[in-house]
Protein backbone atom coordinates (compact mmCIF):
# COMPACT_ATOMS: atom_id res chain seq x y z
CA UNK A 1 0.00 0.00 0.00
CA UNK A 2 2.47 2.50 0.94
CA UNK A 3 4.60 1.74 -2.59
CA UNK A 4 1.39 2.28 -4.36
CA UNK A 5 1.28 5.26 -2.56
CA UNK A 6 4.80 6.47 -3.16
CA UNK A 7 4.84 5.43 -6.93
CA UNK A 8 1.23 7.40 -7.63
CA UNK A 9 3.09 10.34 -5.83
CA UNK A 10 5.92 10.24 -8.24
CA UNK A 11 3.50 10.39 -10.82
CA UNK A 12 1.81 12.94 -9.30
CA UNK A 13 4.79 15.36 -8.88
CA UNK A 14 6.50 14.15 -12.83
CA UNK A 15 3.46 15.74 -14.05
CA UNK A 16 3.25 18.85 -12.45
CA UNK A 17 6.92 19.54 -12.95
CA UNK A 18 6.64 18.22 -16.58
CA UNK A 19 3.15 20.61 -16.63
CA UNK A 20 5.41 23.60 -15.01
CA UNK A 21 8.35 22.85 -18.15
CA UNK A 22 5.65 23.15 -20.95
CA UNK A 23 4.40 26.55 -19.57
CA UNK A 24 7.81 28.17 -19.08
CA UNK A 25 8.46 26.87 -22.75
CA UNK A 26 5.13 28.22 -24.13
CA UNK A 27 5.82 31.54 -22.48
CA UNK A 28 9.11 31.96 -23.50
CA UNK A 29 8.32 30.80 -26.89
CA UNK A 30 5.59 33.56 -27.09
CA UNK A 31 7.65 36.35 -25.74
CA UNK A 32 10.89 35.34 -28.08
CA UNK A 33 8.68 35.42 -30.73
CA UNK A 34 6.92 38.63 -30.64
CA UNK A 35 10.40 39.92 -30.46
CA UNK A 36 12.81 38.05 -32.47
CA UNK A 37 9.42 37.77 -35.41
CA UNK A 38 9.50 41.72 -35.62
CA UNK A 39 13.03 42.35 -35.15
CA UNK A 40 13.56 40.21 -38.79
CA UNK A 41 10.84 42.12 -40.30
CA UNK A 42 12.71 45.44 -39.27
CA UNK A 43 16.36 44.08 -40.24
CA UNK A 44 15.06 43.21 -43.70
CA UNK A 45 13.61 46.96 -44.18
CA UNK A 46 16.46 48.30 -43.04
CA UNK A 47 18.68 46.51 -45.71
CA UNK A 48 16.41 47.82 -48.45
CA UNK A 49 16.40 51.38 -46.99
CA UNK A 50 20.08 50.39 -46.87
CA UNK A 51 20.45 49.88 -50.73
CA UNK A 52 17.71 52.46 -51.54
CA UNK A 53 20.05 55.09 -50.10
CA UNK A 54 22.70 54.04 -51.56
CA UNK A 55 21.42 53.75 -54.90
CA UNK A 56 19.69 57.49 -54.50
CA UNK A 57 23.01 59.04 -53.30
CA UNK A 58 25.00 57.22 -56.93
CA UNK A 59 25.38 60.46 -59.40
CA UNK A 60 24.66 58.32 -62.40
CA UNK A 61 21.61 57.60 -60.91
CA UNK A 62 20.33 61.47 -60.53
CA UNK A 63 22.58 62.59 -64.06
CA UNK A 64 20.14 59.68 -65.76
CA UNK A 65 17.25 61.11 -64.73
CA UNK A 66 17.78 64.67 -65.20
CA UNK A 67 19.31 63.48 -68.89
CA UNK A 68 16.27 61.29 -69.57
CA UNK A 69 18.67 58.13 -70.51
CA UNK A 70 18.00 54.86 -69.05
CA UNK A 71 20.68 52.81 -70.24
CA UNK A 72 23.32 53.00 -67.45
CA UNK A 73 20.46 53.05 -64.32
CA UNK A 74 19.15 49.40 -66.23
CA UNK A 75 23.46 48.51 -66.36
CA UNK A 76 23.39 49.35 -62.46
CA UNK A 77 20.38 48.49 -60.78
CA UNK A 78 20.62 45.02 -62.39
CA UNK A 79 24.26 44.36 -60.79
CA UNK A 80 22.77 45.81 -57.27
CA UNK A 81 20.09 43.45 -57.55
CA UNK A 82 21.81 40.25 -58.52
CA UNK A 83 24.68 40.89 -55.88
CA UNK A 84 22.54 42.03 -53.21
CA UNK A 85 19.86 38.90 -53.56
CA UNK A 86 17.05 41.36 -54.00
CA UNK A 87 13.81 40.78 -55.84
CA UNK A 88 14.04 44.25 -57.62
CA UNK A 89 15.12 47.75 -57.81
CA UNK A 90 13.42 50.44 -60.23
CA UNK A 91 14.38 53.52 -60.72
CA UNK A 92 11.31 56.13 -61.42
CA UNK A 93 11.18 59.47 -62.60
CA UNK A 94 8.73 62.34 -61.07
CA UNK A 95 6.47 61.13 -63.23
CA UNK A 96 6.43 57.78 -61.83
CA UNK A 97 8.29 56.56 -65.44
CA UNK A 98 10.07 53.43 -64.92
CA UNK A 99 13.90 54.09 -65.68
CA UNK A 100 15.01 50.56 -64.47
CA UNK A 101 13.38 47.21 -63.96
CA UNK A 102 14.14 43.79 -64.16
CA UNK A 103 11.93 42.89 -67.38
CA UNK A 104 13.70 45.64 -69.78
CA UNK A 105 10.12 45.53 -71.51
CA UNK A 106 8.13 47.35 -68.80
CA UNK A 107 11.05 50.38 -69.07
CA UNK A 108 9.69 53.28 -70.00
CA UNK A 109 6.22 52.47 -68.36
CA UNK A 110 4.49 53.80 -65.54
CA UNK A 111 5.50 52.20 -62.10
CA UNK A 112 2.92 49.77 -60.76
CA UNK A 113 1.92 48.90 -57.24
CA UNK A 114 1.85 52.03 -55.87
CA UNK A 115 3.04 53.10 -53.06
CA UNK A 116 5.32 55.72 -54.74
CA UNK A 117 3.00 59.25 -53.62
CA UNK A 118 5.18 60.02 -50.25
CA UNK A 119 8.66 59.21 -51.79
CA UNK A 120 7.52 61.65 -54.45
CA UNK A 121 6.71 64.54 -51.93
CA UNK A 122 10.45 64.06 -50.62
CA UNK A 123 9.61 61.52 -47.91
CA UNK A 124 11.28 58.20 -47.30
CA UNK A 125 8.70 55.20 -46.95
CA UNK A 126 8.36 51.34 -46.65
CA UNK A 127 5.23 49.35 -47.61
CA UNK A 128 3.98 45.73 -48.83
CA UNK A 129 2.28 46.00 -52.58
CA UNK A 130 1.28 43.82 -55.24
CA UNK A 131 3.21 44.72 -58.84
CA UNK A 132 4.08 42.83 -61.49
CA UNK A 133 6.73 40.59 -60.43
CA UNK A 134 4.13 39.50 -57.46
CA UNK A 135 4.13 41.00 -53.77
CA UNK A 136 7.13 42.61 -52.43
CA UNK A 137 8.10 44.47 -49.60
CA UNK A 138 9.30 47.83 -51.06
CA UNK A 139 11.41 50.83 -50.13
CA UNK A 140 10.86 54.33 -51.20
CA UNK A 141 13.63 56.87 -51.39
CA UNK A 142 13.80 60.76 -52.76
CA UNK A 143 16.55 60.84 -55.37
CA UNK A 144 18.04 64.27 -55.67
CA UNK A 145 20.19 66.28 -58.33
CA UNK A 146 23.20 68.06 -57.67
CA UNK A 147 21.29 71.52 -56.60
CA UNK A 148 19.07 69.66 -53.98
CA UNK A 149 16.17 69.10 -56.61
CA UNK A 150 14.10 65.65 -56.57
CA UNK A 151 14.91 64.10 -59.76
CA UNK A 152 13.25 60.91 -58.96
CA UNK A 153 12.59 57.83 -56.86
CA UNK A 154 14.57 54.57 -56.09
CA UNK A 155 11.93 51.71 -55.37
CA UNK A 156 14.28 48.33 -53.56
CA UNK A 157 11.64 45.55 -53.82
CA UNK A 158 12.20 42.62 -51.36
CA UNK A 159 9.94 39.36 -52.28
CA UNK A 160 7.47 38.69 -49.62
CA UNK A 161 7.76 35.13 -50.00
CA UNK A 162 11.27 35.47 -48.98
CA UNK A 163 10.47 37.76 -45.89
CA UNK A 164 8.31 35.12 -44.70
CA UNK A 165 10.64 32.13 -45.56
CA UNK A 166 13.18 34.10 -43.54
CA UNK A 167 10.79 34.69 -40.93
CA UNK A 168 9.84 30.91 -40.56
CA UNK A 169 13.40 30.19 -40.15
CA UNK A 170 13.91 32.13 -37.66
CA UNK A 171 10.81 30.62 -35.65
CA UNK A 172 12.03 27.25 -36.17
CA UNK A 173 15.30 28.47 -35.00
CA UNK A 174 13.26 29.66 -31.91
CA UNK A 175 11.87 26.23 -31.18
CA UNK A 176 14.61 24.12 -31.38
CA UNK A 177 16.58 26.83 -29.66
CA UNK A 178 13.80 26.22 -26.39
CA UNK A 179 13.40 22.31 -27.05
CA UNK A 180 17.44 21.87 -26.72
CA UNK A 181 17.23 24.10 -23.57
CA UNK A 182 14.36 21.61 -22.55
CA UNK A 183 16.38 18.69 -23.15
CA UNK A 184 19.32 19.97 -21.48
CA UNK A 185 17.34 21.28 -18.61
CA UNK A 186 15.40 17.72 -18.23
CA UNK A 187 19.23 15.88 -18.21
CA UNK A 188 20.37 18.64 -15.33
CA UNK A 189 17.60 18.60 -13.48
CA UNK A 190 17.40 14.53 -13.50
CA UNK A 191 21.37 14.83 -12.61
CA UNK A 192 20.62 17.23 -10.11
CA UNK A 193 17.92 15.03 -8.67
CA UNK A 194 20.01 12.34 -8.57
CA UNK A 195 23.01 14.43 -6.33
CA UNK A 196 20.31 15.79 -4.59
CA UNK A 197 18.83 11.87 -3.40
CA UNK A 198 22.45 10.93 -2.67
CA UNK A 199 22.47 14.01 0.03
CA UNK A 200 19.17 13.23 1.32
CA UNK A 201 20.32 9.16 2.18
CA UNK A 202 18.17 8.19 -0.99
CA UNK A 203 14.89 9.57 0.58
CA UNK A 204 11.46 10.60 -1.41
CA UNK A 205 9.92 13.80 -0.52
CA UNK A 206 7.52 11.84 1.36
CA UNK A 207 9.85 10.11 3.61
CA UNK A 208 11.90 13.60 4.36
CA UNK A 209 8.16 14.91 5.26
CA UNK A 210 7.66 12.40 7.04
CA UNK A 211 10.88 12.03 9.25
CA UNK A 212 10.71 16.26 9.91
CA UNK A 213 7.21 15.60 10.95
CA UNK A 214 8.40 12.81 13.31
CA UNK A 215 11.59 14.36 14.72
CA UNK A 216 9.33 17.93 15.61
CA UNK A 217 6.65 15.79 17.34
CA UNK A 218 9.45 14.18 19.27
CA UNK A 219 11.05 16.77 20.04
CA UNK A 220 7.58 18.45 21.35
CA UNK A 221 6.45 15.51 23.38
CA UNK A 222 9.97 15.41 25.47
CA UNK A 223 9.70 16.65 29.01
CA UNK A 224 12.81 18.60 29.12
CA UNK A 225 13.36 22.35 27.21
CA UNK A 226 15.16 22.56 24.10
CA UNK A 227 16.28 25.41 22.20
CA UNK A 228 18.60 24.97 19.40
CA UNK A 229 20.58 27.70 17.45
CA UNK A 230 22.66 27.73 14.42
CA UNK A 231 26.34 28.34 13.81
CA UNK A 232 25.14 32.60 14.24
CA UNK A 233 23.98 31.83 17.77
CA UNK A 234 20.25 32.49 16.45
CA UNK A 235 17.14 30.42 18.07
CA UNK A 236 16.15 27.65 15.10
CA UNK A 237 13.96 25.77 17.80
CA UNK A 238 11.97 26.11 21.06
CA UNK A 239 9.79 23.12 22.50
CA UNK A 240 6.45 23.28 24.23
CA UNK A 241 8.29 22.26 27.24
CA UNK A 242 11.14 25.01 27.32
CA UNK A 243 8.44 27.98 26.34
CA UNK A 244 6.71 26.29 29.77
CA UNK A 245 9.46 26.88 31.83
CA UNK A 246 10.72 30.11 30.19
CA UNK A 247 7.14 31.37 31.05
CA UNK A 248 7.46 30.66 34.49
CA UNK A 249 10.56 32.25 34.95
CA UNK A 250 9.26 35.69 33.31
CA UNK A 251 11.01 35.05 30.05
CA UNK A 252 7.89 35.50 27.68
CA UNK A 253 7.26 36.08 23.83
CA UNK A 254 8.49 34.00 20.46
CA UNK A 255 12.08 33.55 20.27
CA UNK A 256 12.43 32.41 16.80
CA UNK A 257 14.86 33.78 14.54
CA UNK A 258 16.36 35.83 17.66
CA UNK A 259 19.68 36.05 19.09
CA UNK A 260 20.16 34.01 22.00
CA UNK A 261 22.12 36.03 24.02
CA UNK A 262 19.11 38.86 23.16
CA UNK A 263 16.82 36.53 23.96
CA UNK A 264 18.07 34.85 26.92
CA UNK A 265 21.60 36.05 27.57
CA UNK A 266 21.93 34.27 30.97
CA UNK A 267 22.13 31.07 29.12
CA UNK A 268 25.49 31.76 27.41
CA UNK A 269 25.04 29.59 24.60
CA UNK A 270 27.08 31.32 22.21
CA UNK A 271 30.23 30.62 24.71
CA UNK A 272 29.71 26.77 23.21
CA UNK A 273 29.78 27.98 19.94
CA UNK A 274 33.03 30.01 20.30
CA UNK A 275 34.84 27.29 22.34
CA UNK A 276 33.46 24.23 20.93
CA UNK A 277 33.20 22.67 24.11
CA UNK A 278 30.17 21.27 26.09
CA UNK A 279 28.88 22.44 29.57
CA UNK A 280 26.90 19.76 31.66
CA UNK A 281 24.36 19.95 34.73
CA UNK A 282 24.73 23.68 34.89
CA UNK A 283 22.22 25.57 37.61
CA UNK A 284 21.15 28.76 36.44
CA UNK A 285 18.42 30.85 38.96
CA UNK A 286 15.61 32.33 37.27
CA UNK A 287 13.19 34.74 38.93
CA UNK A 288 13.17 32.22 41.91
CA UNK A 289 13.08 28.73 39.87
CA UNK A 290 16.19 27.00 39.78
CA UNK A 291 16.82 25.78 36.33
CA UNK A 292 19.72 22.58 35.79
CA UNK A 293 21.01 23.41 31.93
CA UNK A 294 23.03 21.16 29.48
CA UNK A 295 24.78 22.82 26.57
CA UNK A 296 26.13 20.64 23.85
CA UNK A 297 27.87 21.72 20.49
CA UNK A 298 26.38 20.51 17.09
CA UNK A 299 29.03 19.83 14.45
CA UNK A 300 28.23 18.56 11.02
CA UNK A 301 30.74 17.11 8.92
CA UNK A 302 33.34 18.28 11.62
CA UNK A 303 32.22 22.05 11.62
CA UNK A 304 30.43 24.00 13.77
CA UNK A 305 27.12 23.89 12.38
CA UNK A 306 24.81 24.97 16.03
CA UNK A 307 24.41 23.92 19.56
CA UNK A 308 21.67 22.98 21.72
CA UNK A 309 20.39 23.86 25.13
CA UNK A 310 18.67 21.02 27.36
CA UNK A 311 17.01 22.08 30.49
CA UNK A 312 14.74 20.70 33.47
CA UNK A 313 13.29 22.22 36.87
CA UNK A 314 15.46 21.46 39.58
CA UNK A 315 12.57 20.70 42.33
CA UNK A 316 10.99 18.02 39.57
CA UNK A 317 14.78 16.32 39.61
CA UNK A 318 15.16 16.88 43.20
CA UNK A 319 12.06 15.45 44.05
CA UNK A 320 11.96 12.11 41.90
CA UNK A 321 15.87 11.79 43.64
CA UNK A 322 14.15 12.06 46.84
CA UNK A 323 11.51 9.62 45.80
CA UNK A 324 14.27 7.38 44.47
CA UNK A 325 16.33 7.94 47.71
CA UNK A 326 13.62 6.66 50.11
CA UNK A 327 12.58 4.19 47.72
CA UNK A 328 16.23 2.44 47.77
CA UNK A 329 16.45 3.25 52.27
CA UNK A 330 12.78 0.84 52.16
CA UNK A 331 14.59 -2.06 49.88
CA UNK A 332 17.56 -1.61 51.76
CA UNK A 333 16.13 -2.02 55.23
CA UNK A 334 13.62 -4.82 53.41
CA UNK A 335 16.78 -6.70 52.42
CA UNK A 336 18.58 -6.63 55.25
CA UNK A 337 15.61 -8.41 57.38
CA UNK A 338 15.21 -10.42 54.57
CA UNK A 339 18.86 -11.50 54.87
CA UNK A 340 19.03 -11.61 58.43
CA UNK A 341 15.97 -13.76 59.09
CA UNK A 342 17.43 -16.27 56.07
CA UNK A 343 20.53 -16.68 58.11
CA UNK A 344 18.57 -18.14 61.21
CA UNK A 345 16.29 -20.31 58.46
CA UNK A 346 19.59 -21.88 57.47
CA UNK A 347 20.52 -22.53 60.76
CA UNK A 348 17.61 -23.89 61.76
CA UNK A 349 17.94 -26.51 58.37
CA UNK A 350 21.36 -27.21 59.52
CA UNK A 351 20.13 -28.21 63.09
CA UNK A 352 17.27 -29.71 61.83
CA UNK A 353 19.51 -31.91 59.47
CA UNK A 354 21.81 -32.88 62.21
CA UNK A 355 18.65 -33.78 64.67
CA UNK A 356 20.03 -31.40 67.44
CA UNK A 357 16.26 -30.72 68.71
CA UNK A 358 16.76 -29.98 72.26
CA UNK A 359 19.77 -27.16 70.83
CA UNK A 360 17.47 -26.11 68.24
CA UNK A 361 14.46 -25.62 70.62
CA UNK A 362 16.63 -23.80 72.81
CA UNK A 363 17.81 -21.17 69.68
CA UNK A 364 14.44 -20.59 68.47
CA UNK A 365 13.03 -19.32 72.04
CA UNK A 366 16.38 -17.23 71.82
CA UNK A 367 15.73 -15.75 68.98
CA UNK A 368 12.23 -15.07 69.19
CA UNK A 369 12.59 -13.98 73.32
CA UNK A 370 15.38 -11.30 71.24
CA UNK A 371 12.71 -10.60 68.42
CA UNK A 372 10.19 -10.20 70.86
CA UNK A 373 12.23 -7.89 73.25
CA UNK A 374 14.00 -5.97 70.28
CA UNK A 375 10.29 -5.71 68.78
CA UNK A 376 8.91 -4.57 71.85
CA UNK A 377 11.01 -2.10 72.66
CA UNK A 378 10.92 -0.10 69.08
CA UNK A 379 7.01 -0.52 69.32
CA UNK A 380 6.33 0.98 72.91
CA UNK A 381 8.93 3.94 71.92
CA UNK A 382 8.19 4.25 68.05
CA UNK A 383 4.32 4.41 67.54
CA UNK A 384 4.19 5.07 63.57
CA UNK A 385 4.33 1.65 62.15
CA UNK A 386 5.87 2.59 59.02
CA UNK A 387 8.98 4.16 61.08
CA UNK A 388 8.98 1.10 63.09
CA UNK A 389 9.18 -1.59 60.41
CA UNK A 390 11.84 0.35 59.43
CA UNK A 391 13.92 0.88 61.95
CA UNK A 392 13.65 -3.06 62.50
CA UNK A 393 14.92 -3.21 58.94
CA UNK A 394 17.90 -0.94 59.63
CA UNK A 395 18.86 -2.92 63.03
CA UNK A 396 19.36 -5.97 60.74
CA UNK A 397 21.36 -4.13 58.41
CA UNK A 398 23.29 -2.77 61.83
CA UNK A 399 23.91 -6.46 62.73
CA UNK A 400 25.68 -7.29 59.18
CA UNK A 401 28.11 -4.78 59.36
CA UNK A 402 29.24 -5.28 63.26
CA UNK A 403 27.58 -2.26 64.16
CA UNK A 404 25.77 -1.68 67.60
CA UNK A 405 22.86 0.19 66.21
CA UNK A 406 20.51 1.70 70.09
CA UNK A 407 17.91 3.65 70.29
CA UNK A 408 17.90 5.50 73.50
CA UNK A 409 15.50 4.35 75.99
CA UNK A 410 14.11 8.04 76.34
CA UNK A 411 13.22 8.22 72.81
CA UNK A 412 9.34 8.45 71.98
CA UNK A 413 7.78 8.93 68.32
CA UNK A 414 4.46 9.88 68.13
CA UNK A 415 2.26 8.30 65.08
CA UNK A 416 2.07 10.97 61.96
CA UNK A 417 -0.82 12.92 60.68
CA UNK A 418 0.65 13.21 57.47
CA UNK A 419 2.51 10.05 55.60
CA UNK A 420 5.02 12.58 53.57
CA UNK A 421 5.87 13.62 56.79
CA UNK A 422 7.25 10.20 57.22
CA UNK A 423 8.41 9.36 54.18
CA UNK A 424 10.73 12.51 54.81
CA UNK A 425 11.37 11.58 58.29
CA UNK A 426 12.68 8.21 56.90
CA UNK A 427 15.10 9.41 54.13
CA UNK A 428 16.43 11.91 57.19
CA UNK A 429 17.36 8.79 60.09
CA UNK A 430 18.32 6.50 57.03
CA UNK A 431 20.47 8.19 54.74
CA UNK A 432 21.73 9.57 58.39
CA UNK A 433 22.24 6.19 59.95
CA UNK A 434 23.61 4.98 56.46
CA UNK A 435 26.51 7.84 56.82
CA UNK A 436 27.07 7.00 60.22
CA UNK A 437 27.53 3.53 58.99
CA UNK A 438 29.99 4.42 56.40
CA UNK A 439 32.25 6.35 58.52
CA UNK A 440 32.48 3.65 60.87
CA UNK A 441 34.24 0.89 58.20
CA UNK A 442 37.24 0.21 59.88
CA UNK A 443 36.65 1.03 63.30
CA UNK A 444 37.14 -2.03 66.05
CA UNK A 445 33.97 -0.83 68.24
CA UNK A 446 31.23 0.50 65.94
CA UNK A 447 28.44 2.41 67.68
CA UNK A 448 25.58 4.73 66.61
CA UNK A 449 22.71 5.94 68.77
CA UNK A 450 19.53 6.98 67.46
CA UNK A 451 17.09 8.77 69.48
CA UNK A 452 13.38 10.86 68.80
CA UNK A 453 12.38 13.36 70.98
CA UNK A 454 8.89 15.27 70.17
CA UNK A 455 8.16 18.08 72.16
CA UNK A 456 5.36 20.58 71.41
CA UNK A 457 4.89 19.71 67.59
CA UNK A 458 8.63 19.85 67.11
CA UNK A 459 10.56 16.35 66.41
CA UNK A 460 14.35 15.70 67.18
CA UNK A 461 15.99 13.15 66.05
CA UNK A 462 19.54 12.51 66.75
CA UNK A 463 22.24 10.39 64.84
CA UNK A 464 25.38 9.97 66.65
CA UNK A 465 28.44 7.61 66.04
CA UNK A 466 31.62 7.14 68.05
CA UNK A 467 33.59 7.39 64.14
CA UNK A 468 36.90 9.92 63.31
CA UNK A 469 34.28 12.93 62.58
CA UNK A 470 34.46 15.24 59.77
CA UNK A 471 37.25 17.36 59.60
CA UNK A 472 36.51 21.14 60.11
CA UNK A 473 37.65 22.14 56.58
CA UNK A 474 35.23 19.47 54.94
CA UNK A 475 31.97 20.39 57.31
CA UNK A 476 31.01 23.06 54.86
CA UNK A 477 31.09 21.09 51.73
CA UNK A 478 29.09 18.10 53.35
CA UNK A 479 25.51 19.38 52.11
CA UNK A 480 26.84 19.67 48.41
CA UNK A 481 25.45 17.55 46.35
CA UNK A 482 27.83 14.94 44.84
CA UNK A 483 30.32 15.59 47.65
CA UNK A 484 32.05 12.55 48.89
CA UNK A 485 35.18 11.25 50.31
CA UNK A 486 34.29 7.92 49.32
CA UNK A 487 34.86 8.39 45.63
CA UNK A 488 32.12 8.93 42.47
CA UNK A 489 29.28 8.46 42.08
CA UNK A 490 28.63 8.82 46.14
CA UNK A 491 27.46 11.69 47.73
CA UNK A 492 24.00 12.44 47.99
CA UNK A 493 22.75 11.61 51.35
CA UNK A 494 23.52 14.25 53.55
CA UNK A 495 22.08 16.54 50.22
CA UNK A 496 18.97 14.59 50.50
CA UNK A 497 19.01 14.92 54.06
CA UNK A 498 19.35 18.80 53.86
CA UNK A 499 16.83 18.90 51.55
CA UNK A 500 14.02 17.02 53.31
CA UNK A 501 14.45 19.16 56.23
CA UNK A 502 14.18 22.36 54.40
CA UNK A 503 10.89 20.81 52.82
CA UNK A 504 9.61 19.97 56.49
CA UNK A 505 10.46 23.39 56.98
CA UNK A 506 13.22 22.55 60.25
CA UNK A 507 16.80 22.67 60.66
CA UNK A 508 19.66 20.65 60.42
CA UNK A 509 23.21 20.61 63.07
CA UNK A 510 26.29 18.98 63.14
CA UNK A 511 28.53 18.40 66.02
CA UNK A 512 31.96 16.92 65.18
CA UNK A 513 35.20 16.05 66.86
CA UNK A 514 37.76 13.39 66.86
CA UNK A 515 36.98 12.21 70.57
CA UNK A 516 33.20 11.46 69.80
CA UNK A 517 32.49 11.09 66.35
CA UNK A 518 30.09 12.66 64.44
CA UNK A 519 26.38 13.82 65.79
CA UNK A 520 23.86 15.42 63.80
CA UNK A 521 20.46 16.52 65.12
CA UNK A 522 17.22 17.39 62.68
CA UNK A 523 14.69 19.42 64.37
CA UNK A 524 11.34 19.71 62.41
CA UNK A 525 7.69 20.45 62.92
CA UNK A 526 5.99 17.30 63.52
CA UNK A 527 2.06 17.56 63.91
CA UNK A 528 0.98 14.18 66.00
CA UNK A 529 -2.07 11.79 64.46
CA UNK A 530 -5.28 12.73 65.91
CA UNK A 531 -6.61 10.87 69.01
CA UNK A 532 -2.46 9.96 69.67
CA UNK A 533 -1.64 9.87 73.34
CA UNK A 534 1.43 12.23 74.08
Amino acid sequence: MARKHLIGLRTKVAIMVSAVVLLVLLVLYFIFRNQIIPQTRHALEDKAYAIARTIAMIPLISDGLNSGSSKEIQAYTSRIARRNDIMFVVVIDMKSIRYSHPDSALIGKTFAGGGQQAALRGEESISEGEGMLGRSLRAFVPVYAGQGHQVGVVVVGLSMERVQKLVRQNEWTLIAILLSGALLGAGGAFILGLKIKRMMFGMEPADISRLLQERSAMLQSIREGIIAVDDKAVITMVNVEAERLLARAGIAGNGMTRSISEFWPELRLEQVLTSGEARQDRELELNGITILVSCVPVRVGGEMAGAIATFRDKTELVVLAERLSGISVYADALRAGAHEFMNKLHVIMGMTHMGLYEELQQYISGTVSNYQKEVGSITRQIKDPVMAGFLLGKLSRARETGTELMLDGDSYLPEAADPQTIHELITIAGNLLDNAMDALEGQEAKEIRLAFHYDGGILRCVVQDNGPGIPEQLQEQIYTQGFSTKGEGRGFGLYLVHKSVEKLGGRLEMISGRAKGAEFTAEVPYAVKDGEII
